[in-house]
């Protein structure tokens, strides 16, 4: 049996890897940019749970605007919260 460790900077650079693979697929400030997300398309774009981005709805770290029953989320304020994250 092989054993493998990770390190904390491991994590780090994978956290930073993927990072950088988020933010290229959402390309702020091109073209026509959607401003506002639906919760599936954030999950998606978070590879999150359902139960998770309700986690994050209610301790306030994601900001959210409750349309007709819809969630829709800034696109801003997940970039923030992918920014304050890397600190």
């Amino acid at each position: 049996m092989n054993v493998e460790l990770i390190t904390k900077q491991d994590l780090r650079e994978f956290k930073n890897d993927l990072l950088t693979e988020i933010k290229q697929i959402v390309k702020p400030g091109q073209g026509q940019s959607k401003q506002w997300l639906k919760s599936v398309e954030v999950r998606k774009l978070l590879n999150i749970s359902p139960g998770t981005l309700q986690n994050l709805r209610i301790n306030g770290t994601l900001r959210y605007s409750k349309i007709g029953g819809m969630m829709y989320y800034k696109l801003e304020d997940i970039h923030k919260l992918l920014e304050g994250s890397q600190q």
